[in-house]
């Protein structure tokens, strides 16, 4: 499956099947018929037929996903009290690349604030309940209670606004640092619902449905996060962010994405992880 390739070829029989009457549901059954990867197949008619290809929700889809404003595709949009440039948007992931979403004192502050608290990062543990250091993921890290502090609440109440999405349906802040060598292997932000420790965790506020990695600084060299799923890289400019949303915890969602190594300098980052209900 990961060989299958959206062609010229495969897009020119969508736009036929479509002008011969078939409904995209019927077009996107076809396709899944003859083998081909969800995910790739609803990325194919996203691409082929744009806004007009209006399939249902597949099983265990949310409903309703954080979502800034692009309705007009405005180079600016609204992130409260301050304005928020677009640099770039793609819809199948949904994916958007934010500019100057924090100042560069905001960025500094929160570093001021993080360093103190640092220890080395941890993920969701393999085979048991909790927490445990993975080799996956070599950098350090804290977490700020929601609105713990002004700046915090400030840049949070900025995200909700930005994000359309309540600022209680978000995590905590996390803020990392990646030293030189430091990376963070590719990886679903989702919860995988066969984890024994997934049904603790979902009750706390459900599943996640998006993610905003906020670049703190810039590093000298590396530390892009990468997409590999679609070939995309970001690159880490200071104040800048990158969004992504993710409507269930399934690999055709095609949010795999990861840390590049740093090469030179060193990487922080602040992310804030999105919730489908009130995170406790």
């Amino acid at each position: 499956m990961s060989q299958q390739v959206i062609t010229p070829e495969l897009c020119e029989w969508i736009a036929e099947q479509t002008r011969a009457g078939h409904a995209s549901e019927s077009v996107l059954a076809a396709m899944l018929g003859s083998g081909w990867d969800e995910g790739i197949a609803r990325q194919a008619l996203a691409r082929t037929l744009g806004q007009s290809a209006t399939l249902t929700p597949p099983p265990g889809a949310t409903q309703g996903l954080p979502e800034p404003d692009l309705t007009r595709f405005t180079p600016v949009v609204n992130g409260g009290d301050r304005p928020v440039k677009i640099l770039m948007a793609l819809r199948q992931p949904r994916v958007v690349v934010f500019g100057d979403l924090l100042s560069e004192e905001e960025c500094d502050g929160i570093v001021a604030l993080a360093n103190k608290r640092l220890a080395r990062s941890e993920t969701v543990a393999t085979a048991a309940d909790g927490s445990e250091v993975n080799a996956a993921r070599t950098s350090d890290g804290m977490f700020f209670e929601r609105c713990e502090t002004d700046l915090i609440r400030k840049i949070e109440s900025r995200i909700a606004t930005l994000l359309r999405w309540p600022l209680d349906h978000g995590e905590g802040l996390q803020v990392l640092r990646y030293s030189p060598g430091a990376e963070y292997q590719p990886h679903y932000d989702y919860f995988d619902p066969a984890h024994v420790s997934t049904p603790g965790i979902l009750a706390r506020g459900g599943q996640r449905v998006g993610t905003l990695v906020i670049y703190l600084n810039t590093p000298t060299a590396g530390g892009a996060t990468i997409f590999p799923d679609i070939g995309l890289d970001v690159a880490p400019v200071k104040g800048n962010a990158v969004f992504f949303s993710y409507d269930r915890p399934h690999p055709a969602t095609q949010t795999l994405h990861g840390g590049a190594p740093v090469i030179e300098g060193e990487k922080w980052v602040a992310t804030k992880w999105l919730r489908q209900g009130v995170f406790t």
